[in-house]
């Protein structure tokens, strides 16, 4: 008998934001292949499940894609109930629909489990909201980087330099200075508040707030962090 898949999102790191539902599943799975930054929500996992490492991390050797939705399929076709676990919510950034497609084209039944957003564990850490009455009335995710790791081309610059607009970039360490000096020439006022978030919900937690404008030669001159890091601009981000 085919197997049934849960993707399950395990929040920004803390074990204390997965959910009950979340808790439920990991608890009846026979086997769980997680992300690396999820590991921390294991303990919930019954004895005697088979546990599987596929997380991917920037600059470190990584299963490809096509590896790890295979191995998802192997796992249900062998039966049971099978946990993919994800960091964050697995439908922001999480390469999350091309795991549902392979299990969509071998028959493969699915449901799906929302973990709390690393960008709103970044704003509740910092003591903001994501929307401010008037001067913040939309919110808008984009990656810092493309399959190649760059910035992408494609960018809706209008878009990410308006000012009454909360933006968090994922994944833009590397890029952010670039993106930075391209909105600060679409428009964005140079004192627009910036805050990075560094390994959100857990131990080496750490928040910066700074401008736009100060933040640039600091990201040029630092080393990128270890931990994963989230970019927040816009009106709100000064608190």
């Amino acid at each position: 008998m085919t197997g049934f898949v849960s993707f399950i999102g395990s929040g920004p790191g803390d074990p204390e934001l997965l959910t009950l539902k979340a808790v439920n599943r990991l608890q009846k799975a026979d086997a769980v292949l997680f992300d690396d930054l999820s590991e921390g929500v294991l303990p919930h996992v019954r004895e005697g499940a088979d546990l599987v490492s596929v997380g991917k991390r920037a600059g470190r050797a990584s299963p490809r894609q096509d590896h790890v939705s295979r191995l998802l399929v192997d796992y249900a076709n062998a039966g049971g109930h099978v946990v993919r676990l994800k960091s964050g919510d697995g439908g922001i950034f999480g390469r999350l629909e091309e795991e549902i497609v392979a299990l969509t084209d071998a028959g493969i039944d699915y449901d799906i489990i929302p973990g709390v957003p690393s960008a709103c564990a970044a704003a509740a850490a910092a003591g903001i909201p994501l929307t401010r009455r008037l001067t913040a009335r939309r919110v808008q995710f984009v990656t810092g980087h493309d399959v190649a790791g760059k910035l992408p081309e494609d960018l809706n610059m209008a878009a990410l330099a308006d000012p009454q607009a909360t933006t968090v970039v994922y994944m833009g360490r590397r890029t952010f200075a670039d993106l930075a000096e391209m909105l600060m020439e679409a428009g964005l006022p140079v004192d627009t508040p910036v805050l990075v978030a560094v390994g959100v919900s857990t131990p080496d937690q750490s928040l910066q707030r700074s401008t736009i404008a100060e933040i640039l030669p600091q990201l040029r001159a630092e080393p990128p962090a270890r931990a994963p890091t989230l970019i927040l601009y816009g009106a709100l981000a000064d608190g």
